[in-house]
């Protein structure tokens, strides 16, 4: 059965493509939830418009993304915790932790958002990849330093 997808759906196709899936899973999962339409010259048409506002949207998210990026390109965070020996740090320095001190510098990013692979163990300087947007990722240095 070919379909019309309305949203990005992974291993499957985006927004707007038109599709051949299984009617079964067409009938039982794509069509109850809105995700995709049937494959008609009608549906065609109302899809494309809906996926020209979906993209003028899509551009308006990105630029605001890059905007920020710019904004946040020359802010570093320092973060004190304690530490024995060997720079080895009693906890750990986590996204939430990240976030916390980016919202005290005024910008508010979910910590979900914050790609740290695992929390940070030592001491020292750190690059953390912040995603603002599927396609604008930046890198902010995390300075991690011993409380005393």
């Amino acid at each position: 059965m070919e379909v019309i997808l309305r949203e990005d759906i992974e291993k499957l196709g985006n927004r707007g493509e038109v599709v051949k899936v299984a009617a079964g899973y067409a009938r039982n999962f794509l069509l109850p939830k809105r995700m995709a339409v049937a494959a008609t010259a009608s549906n065609k048409k109302i899809v494309e418009q809906e996926r020209q506002g979906h993209l003028r949207k899509e551009a308006k998210v990105v630029s605001d993304a890059q905007d920020l990026a710019k904004l946040m390109a020359n802010v570093s965070i320092a973060i004190s915790q304690k530490a024995g020996e060997n720079d080895v740090l009693f906890g750990s320095v986590t996204s939430k932790d990240i976030a916390e001190a980016l919202e005290k510098q005024g910008y508010n990013i979910d910590r979900r958002n914050i790609q740290l692979p695992e929390p940070i163990k030592q001491l020292g300087e750190h690059k953390v990849p912040v995603r603002l947007h599927r396609e604008v990722t930046i890198e902010i240095p995390v300075i991690v330093t011993r409380e005393e």
